[in-house]
């Protein structure tokens, strides 16, 4: 079976990742254990993973996805399990390498509608995932998460003010959370996916244990490109803080320093990966709130 898996992948990962150096053998055991047909690889794909179209053996279209160990696959898993289908996609076996799902349109996310749409559509979808987490579950928490992510941030932007004022939302929000529950981590609008069982279900959660505005705050940066473009861009984003968490009915101070503390981690992890015109884009947002 020939197998190129796609750029982003190889340049997220490392050409000379153990994982992706073995990955053509890795994806023949989980295809023929389950007896698959694969179609095609999906592209540009993910930096995460390596998402296949596939058939099972009576002809079913499915998805099959494979991860490094680095991404926590098994926490995907679980997080997919215990959501069972509402809101995100369905697992359709429950153990093996690889998540076998059922399959979605990868080429239709919710970035094919207009913004407005897109962020109703958005929020509806992610209000379903908000649930109490298993018991006994191994998910991390924000509040650890964000630690680790914070000692980078102090390591490679010391002095830098708008990474101070991060820093200090984070103290602030993680000593006072409201709520601890289960979180998709990565939730945006190319994470939600047009279906035929509900129209849009969300996929590639980074599973996180903590509280809503966390979780919308990733959201509240969609289209960054186009907000930047804008001659209104500054009052745009602030608006769109105000609109989510009205909607969703979170508390606004509390999404506006979420917002401004992955924006901050997501832009200065961006430059500190040579990703330099992606983290500007998201510091001059980060600016804005």
């Amino acid at each position: 079976m020939a197998l190129e898996p796609p750029q982003r992948l190889v340049r997220a990962l490392g050409e000379n990742d153990e994982w992706l150096v073995h990955l053509h053998r890795t994806v023949q055991e989980a295809v023929d254990r389950r007896r698959l047909d694969v179609e095609r690889v999906v592209v540009p794909g993910g930096r995460s993973g390596l998402v296949l179209l596939v058939r099972r053996s009576d002809g079913t279209p499915a998805a099959l996805k494979l991860a490094p160990p680095t991404a926590a696959p098994a926490l995907e898993r679980a997080a997919l399990a215990h959501w069972n289908g509402w809101g995100a996609v369905r697992l359709l076996d429950e153990e093996g390498d690889g998540l076998l799902m059922e399959r979605l349109q990868p080429d239709v996310s919710l970035r094919s509608l207009p913004e407005a749409k897109a962020l109703l559509e958005a929020a509806g979808t992610v209000r379903r995932l908000w649930v109490e987490p298993p018991a006994g579950h191994g998910f991390e928490t924000v509040a650890a998460r964000t630690e680790r992510q914070a000692e980078a941030m102090r390591a490679r932007g010391a002095g830098e003010p708008l990474v101070a004022a991060a820093l200090a939302a984070r103290e602030e929000l993680v000593a006072s959370a409201p709520e601890l529950l289960l979180l998709h981590g990565n939730f945006r609008q190319g994470k939600v996916l047009a279906g035929e069982r509900v129209p849009w279900l969300a996929v590639g959660p980074e599973p996180v244990v903590g509280e809503r505005a966390y979780d919308l705050a990733r959201l509240v940066r969609d289209r960054v490109e186009d907000l930047v473009a804008a001659a209104a861009g500054a009052s745009s984003a602030r608006r769109r803080v105000n609109r989510l968490a009205d909607s969703l009915e979170v508390d606004r101070d509390r999404l506006r320093g979420w917002t401004l503390f992955r924006a901050v981690e997501s832009g200065v992890r961006a430059v500190a990966s040579g990703r330099r015109a992606e983290g500007e884009l998201a510091l001059e947002f980060a600016g804005w709130l």
